[in-house]
C-alpha cells in the first residue's frame, strides 16, 4: 500500500472552488500555487466546520467543545457541528494583523472556569495588544478583568505576537512583537518584541529578570524577538518553546531561557522584504541561536506537540500552521535537533492553528479557506 492517498470528495471539490491568494496580512513570503491535497493513508480528514472568516486561535474547553476567535472580535463557541456566539467579549482594533487572536484556558479550568484571551486594544491611531481573563459560563464572558497591555502603542497595523501559555507553575506567558519599531526589540524599556511572564492574577513574579533592572519593564522574561505566533510546552521538559517570523527567511524556533536575547534585529537568518541587507550576522555573542530555522520563510503560525498515542507514528512530533507556506508542518526532533520535517496538505490554505483534542485528535485551522478541520485515525 503507498504511503499516501488522494482526498477525495466533498473535501476536494470544495478546495478546488476556492481561490487561495497570497498573505494579505502576513507578507512573510509568497503563496504557493495550489497543489493537490493528499493525507496518510492511514488517516482521516474530518471537515468540523466551513465558512469561517478570519479565524485566528482554538482552544478546548469540553471534550467536543472548542472556543474559536476571528480578528473580527468574535468568539465563538463550537459545539459538536453547531456554532454560537459568546457575548460580552471587549472590543478590539481590527486593522492590519490586530484584532482578537488567541485563547487560552487556565490549567484549572475544569474548578474555575477561567480562560484568557489577547488581542489589539486602543484606538486606530494607538493600540497594542492586550491580555484579558474572564469567567466562561458557555454563553458568555463574566468577570471580564484587563490583565496587561503592552507599551507603547503604535498605529502599525503588524506584528502583535499574541500567543499564550501556561507553565508547570501556572505562570501565563504572551508573546508580543516589535511592531514594525526594529530596534526597539533590543530595548527592555519597552515591550516591543518580547515575552512576558505574569501570574495568573496578572501580578508580576519577583523572579522575573529584570523586575530589578532600573527602567525595565519589569514583566519582560526574554526579549529580541520579532513576531512570535507560536508557543508551546515541551511536554518533557516543560520548557516554553515559540517560533517567529523572519522578515524574507529566517523563520526561527526558540528554546525559552530567563532573561535571553533572541537577536533581532542584530542577527537574523533573513533580508528585507525587498532583498536589502538587515544585517551581516546570523549570530551575535550575547543572543541566543535558534533550534531551526527556515530560508525561504514559511511564515509559520500556530504551534502544538503531540503527545497521543491515538496517532502512534507523530507521538512526539511538534505542529506549526504555516500561512505563506500553506502547510501544516511536522517535525521530529533528535534531542532538540530537527531529524525530519513533513509537509502536510501542501497548498490547502493558510494554516493559522494547530491543536490536540482531549480524544487525541489533532485539530486546526485554516484560513482562505476558513475552515476547523480534524486529524484522526482511519479506522
Amino acid at each position: 500500500m503507498n504511503k499516501y492517498q488522494r482526498l477525495t470528495g466533498a473535501l476536494l471539490t470544495l478546495f478546488l472552488c476556492f481561490s487561495l491568494p497570497g498573505c494579505k496580512d502576513d507578507p512573510e513570503g509568497e503563496a504557493v500555487i495550489p497543489a493537490p491535497v493528499i493525507v496518510p493513508v492511514d488517516l482521516k480528514l474530518d471537515t468540523l466546520q466551513t465558512g469561517l472568516s478570519r479565524p485566528w486561535s482554538l482552544e478546548f474547553v469540553g471534550h467536543d467543545s472548542i472556543l474559536l476567535t476571528d480578528l473580527s472580535g468574535k468568539l465563538t463557541l463550537w459545539n459538536n457541528g453547531s456554532l454560537t456566539e459568546i457575548s460580552n467579549v471587549p472590543s478590539f482594533v481590527n486593522l492590519g494583523q490586530g484584532g482578537l487572536l488567541d485563547v487560552r484556558r487556565h490549567p484549572n479550568f475544569s474548578q474555575n472556569k477561567l480562560i484568557y484571551f489577547c488581542g489589539s486594544t486602543g484606538t486606530s491611531s494607538a493600540f497594542s495588544t492586550t491580555l484579558f481573563r474572564a469567567r466562561f459560563d458557555g454563553n458568555a464572558l463574566t468577570n471580564v478583568e484587563q490583565l496587561f497591555q503592552a507599551t507603547p502603542m503604535n498605529s502599525s497595523g503588524a506584528h502583535f505576537g499574541s500567543r499564550i501559555a501556561f507553565d508547570d507553575a501556572g505562570h501565563v506567558f504572551l508573546s508580543l512583537g516589535e511592531r514594525n519599531s526594529i530596534q526597539t526589540a533590543q530595548q527592555r524599556s519597552n515591550h516591543n518584541g518580547c515575552v512576558v511572564r505574569l501570574n495568573d492574577d496578572g501580578s508580576i513574579p519577583s523572579d522575573n529578570p529584570f523586575v530589578s533592572e532600573p527602567g525595565a519593564m519589569p514583566e519582560i522574561w526574554t526579549y529580541g524577538h520579532r513576531n512570535v505566533q507560536g508557543m508551546a510546552v515541551e511536554p518533557s521538559s516543560g520548557a516554553i518553546w515559540t517560533h517567529e517570523h523572519g522578515p524574507k527567511g529566517g523563520d526561527e524556533i526558540n528554546i525559552l531561557e530567563k532573561g535571553a536575547n533572541y537577536g533581532w534585529p542584530l542577527a537574523s537568518f533573513g533580508v528585507n522584504y525587498n532583498g536589502s541587507e538587515i544585517t551581516k550576522d546570523t549570530f551575535v555573542e550575547g543572543t541566543v541561536l535558534p533550534i531551526h530555522y527556515w530560508v525561504p520563510s514559511i511564515a509559520p503560525c500556530g504551534m502544538d506537540f503531540y503527545t497521543s498515542d491515538s496517532i502512534p507514528q507523530w507521538k512526539g512530533d511538534l505542529f506549526i500552521g504555516a500561512l505563506a507556506g500553506q502547510h501544516l508542518n511536522r517535525l521530529s526532533f533528535s534531542g532538540n535537533s530537527v531529524v525530519n520535517e513533513e509537509r502536510l496538505l501542501q497548498g490547502f490554505g493558510r494554516f493559522r492553528a494547530v491543536r490536540q483534542g482531549p480524544d487525541g485528535y489533532l485539530y486546526f485551522l485554516t484560513e482562505q479557506p476558513g475552515m476547523l478541520l480534524r486529524f484522526r485515525p482511519s479506522n
